[in-house]
């Protein structure tokens, strides 16, 4: 069934409640209903066919789930973009997808025509007068949804590749709305649930686990357009939200400000945290200050958002992310080097393999045939699991930075760092951060006399491909880098040399 139905079933019996909020702007889920609507009947016009994509390059905002709806209502796919993708990532992400239409900000438009060139999609542009506002008031409400079945995909995002170039993550209708499902039965969330939502809607944690369960359910969101761990606290304690949400890094930031002011927010029922893995300091850090006591969540863009967490009623256990949610995965443990599966209760780690309802039918336009094996999906985790089915984490099998909640690759981040003229060789590792948990840290070899870290530094910062969170916040500077017996980098010779 297409989600869009359910969406708008839940508008229907909630016409006058408030659905979304930003700063002082209110939106009804009637008025939803209809915004979305009228994108839908704009995109009919436009020749907009099922299937196709339509993208959007934004923060966090109200458009963003009511254009949405009207791209579901209407049979397309939605592509939410990463607003944080460095300049060649976007491209590539454009390109791929395919996309018919974005949805942008006008401050935006000079960059993404600059980057696409050729290949800038049709723009619309937000604001009065814009492109999107003239595209809703020329056509009245669609009053019919295009049928689409649950294998038809419902949205494709974006997440780096092994190489460093972003993949195309197909979650179909059926996907999206299991996970939904799963998550509300979990957490319990009700009409009368309000998330203060932190988290960006390009990805799973913001979009699917966040705003789609409380929309299905007839509660209301409240939008941070960027993160102000400040901010935050003063909407907590006025709001009194009751769900909501922190990457690691921002449930760093909000300790490290209540650790000597403590708050008390007592309104939440459940408050995720997720992103990487978080410092157990960090946990009892956010607890002293604000009396939140975090329920762990694991999941990744291919599984549609969170597959492993506690319920509200279960029972903590030490270092653990909880136990998989079974009315949408199914989970195995298999070694990597012995391909058996690793029974409970043993010392032994393995991968985290997963199938079900909310596990992605494949990439878009790639064929990964070593990231399934009989239509179970290979997550790249290593995992171990008690007697009892908790679930622990233990580290990544790849070398993939998770730095502030984002994915960044160690190949992408090279790949640009050695066109710098002045070094001979580059290595770039994740070590910690007591904000970041991860920050990408380069090491180099230079090519001649004099160059500084704060040189190189300089550099990167003027380097497009190498802004946000790709930016190396650590330079070492090395005479040669490690190598194994068959000439390799070693990293984990690097790692050791550099914690």
């Amino acid at each position: 069934m297409n989600i869009a139905n359910l969406l708008r079933r839940s508008a229907s019996d909630n016409p006058g409640k408030v659905a979304l909020r930003l700063d002082d702007t209110e939106v009804s889920y009637a008025a939803y209903a209809e915004h979305g609507a009228r994108f839908a009947a704009f995109m009919r016009a436009s020749g907009v066919d099922p299937g196709e994509r339509v993208g959007f390059f934004l923060p966090n905002g109200l458009e963003y789930l009511q254009g949405m709806l009207g791209v579901w209502q209407a049979g397309a796919v939605g592509v939410p973009l990463n607003y944080m993708f460095p300049d060649a990532a976007l491209r590539h992400a454009v390109v791929d997808s395919g996309a018919r239409y974005l949805v942008v900000l006008p401050g935006d438009v000079t960059r993404l025509t600059d980057v696409l060139g050729d290949a800038l999609p049709e723009l619309l542009t937000l604001g009065p007068g814009g492109t999107y506002e003239q595209a809703l008031a020329a056509h009245e409400p669609a009053t019919d949804v295009t049928p689409r079945v649950d294998g038809d995909d419902a949205l494709l995002m974006y997440t780096s590749g092994s190489t460093g170039v972003p993949k195309g993550v197909r979650q179909t209708h059926r996907n999206t709305t299991a996970h939904c499902d799963a998550v509300v039965d979990l957490y319990e969330i009700t009409g009368d649930d309000h998330v203060l939502n932190c988290m960006p809607l390009f990805h799973v944690g913001g979009l699917q686990l966040a705003s789609l369960t409380i929309l299905l359910r007839g509660g209301q969101i409240t939008f941070m357009p960027r993160w102000d761990p400040m901010r935050w606290l003063q909407l907590a304690q006025e709001l009194r939200p009751t769900y909501g949400g922190l990457i690691s890094t921002m449930m760093i930031d909000v300790g490290n400000r209540t650790v000597d002011n403590p708050v008390v927010l007592d309104s939440f029922r459940i408050c995720m945290f997720g992103g990487s893995r978080t410092p157990t300091a960090a946990i009892d850090r956010l607890e002293a200050g604000t009396g939140i006591r975090g329920t762990e969540i694991y999941g990744q863009t291919e599984q549609s958002g969170l597959v492993v967490s506690y319920a509200p009623s279960d029972t903590r256990r030490p270092n653990s992310m909880g136990k998989p949610l079974e009315q949408v995965v199914r989970t195995r443990l298999v070694a990597p080097d012995t391909g058996q599966d690793v029974p409970a209760g043993s010392d032994t780690v393995g991968e985290l393999w997963v199938q079900g309802d909310a596990v992605t039918p494949g990439y878009w336009g790639i064929e990964a045939p070593d990231r399934w094996s009989d239509s179970w999906f290979h997550t790249g985790d290593l995992v171990s699991r008690d007697d009892d089915g908790y679930l622990y984490y233990t580290d990544r099998i790849d070398d993939m930075i998770v730095t502030g909640g984002e994915n960044v690759f160690p190949q992408m981040v090279e790949e640009h760092l050695a066109g710098h003229p002045y070094l001979a060789e580059v290595a770039v590792i994740g070590t910690a951060h007591d904000r970041w948990v991860e920050q990408v840290t380069a090491v180099v070899v230079p090519n001649r006399e004099g160059v500084t870290a704060e040189e190189i530094a300089a550099w990167c910062a003027e380097h497009a491909n190498l802004r946000g969170f790709a930016r190396p916040r650590r330079i070492e500077i090395v005479d040669e880098l490690p190598r194994t017996g068959s000439g390799k980098l070693n990293r984990p010779e690097l790692r050791k040399k550099f914690p």
